[in-house]
């Protein structure tokens, strides 16, 4: 394993960063104000390759692998998170369709997802339904050559302007998760509509919306996998979308950093510049360390992905101490500002909204927990570290 980045992944980190400093930077404080959901930034990333990095260039995506999806989206964090985990769930979306989708199923929808010709969003979280999944209660009924299905999904990335949704519903008696199976929801579908629209504290340039099941009647071939594979199908999914989360908590981090040292070189008190001080060059070195340490967790479990290995444990720790550490990193940065960081014309206010939700979605830090602590309580050969 080596993090010496090939002159591929180095490439595709400047364009990103190139894209993000010019297309997303100016802008971010009045979309996050005015929660404006940036549709045509979105397309020009389509455009780029950016909603589809990790599908092969047969399926119309870039092939760029995980390490490269990574740094790019630590990139466009840096610049605006909001696009960022837009970014990472228009990524995630195509993850069932190119590990569990048939040929034809990848033809009509992973393509176009691939390529930014449409828009993907992945629904698994229900009112009643958050850290267990295995809790769902969304029905897709057998009818002979369609499914009917009745639900509520809840706190959906992007649903309002998708083109397609990854569903996860309960199709079979049996409890927990071996009853659930995945669908391939298009937009327009009778049955199908847009509910409330969330007013969050933060990512709010990031649309988030429930979505509303109400005799949406499914064609059977738009079924996802095997029947009652729908638990695994969102596991998977999750795995990759972790490493995402853990990128974008990183460009929050990273930014956090760089606004801290330039105020605290501007900044004077006491007659000197605050960078003087040792208590604020100790802020600014916990923050820069702890990036060091999310980066490695982060591309290591993305390496992992991209050779083939399993890398659940791996992603549910970089995504676990990435978003802590941008949590942290924030506060340490409105405290570094002061007075000036909780005003909405300085950039750490937004990162500190920003940050806190990075340790909530794709599963809580409590959850990302249970996932290494039970992943090293089954193992039996004493072979955690190979």
């Amino acid at each position: 394993m080596s993090f010496q980045l090939t002159a591929e992944q180095k490439m595709v980190r400047l364009m990103a960063r190139d894209f993000a400093r010019k297309e997303l930077e100016p802008a971010a404080a009045k979309r996050d104000k005015e929660e404006i959901f940036p549709m045509d930034v979105v397309k020009k990333m389509g455009e780029l390759g950016l909603l589809g990095m990790m599908v092969p260039i047969e399926y119309g995506g870039a092939g760029a692998g995980a390490v490269s999806y990574c740094l790019a989206l630590q990139e466009i964090a840096y610049s605006c998170a909001s696009t960022a985990v837009t970014m990472s769930v228009a990524n995630l979306s195509t993850e069932p369709l190119l590990k569990f989708g048939d040929e034809k199923q990848k033809a009509k929808y992973l393509i176009g997802l691939a390529q930014g010709e449409k828009l993907g969003c992945f629904a698994l979280t229900e009112p009643g339904a958050g850290s267990d999944p295995g809790s769902l209660s969304i029905k897709a009924e057998d009818k002979g050559d369609y499914y009917l299905i009745n639900g509520t999904k809840i706190f959906i990335t992007h649903g309002q302007y998708a083109d397609v949704v990854n569903l996860i519903a309960r199709t079979g008696p049996e409890k927990g998760s071996k009853g659930l199976s995945a669908f391939i929801v298009e937009k327009g579908t009778k049955g199908f509509s847009i509910g409330s629209r969330e007013d969050k504290m933060g990512l709010r340039a990031s649309n988030t919306v429930e979505l509303l099941f109400n005799d949406c009647m499914v064609p059977k071939e738009n079924l996802l996998g095997k029947l009652g594979a729908g638990f695994k199908i969102a596991m998977t999914a999750l795995d990759s979308g972790r490493i995402g989360i853990a990128s974008q908590a990183l460009g929050i981090t990273r930014a956090c950093l760089d606004e801290s040292i330039k105020y605290a070189k501007e900044r004077k008190q006491f007659g000197k510049t605050i960078s003087s001080f040792e208590a604020i060059q100790w802020m600014i070195a916990d923050m820069a360390t702890g990036i060091e340490a999310a980066n490695l967790l982060t591309l290591s479990a993305a390496w992992r992905k991209d050779q083939g290995m399993p890398f659940t444990k791996e992603a549910s720790m970089a995504k676990l101490f990435a978003s802590e550490l941008a949590n942290k990193s924030a506060y340490l940065a409105l405290q570094i500002h002061g007075g000036y960081g909780y005003l909405k014309d300085f950039k750490v206010e937004r990162l500190y909204r920003d940050a806190r939700a990075t340790s909530i979605y794709e599963g809580t830090s409590e959850i990302q927990r249970l996932v290494i602590a039970r992943d090293l309580l089954k193992d039996q050969n004493n072979e955690r570290y190979d």
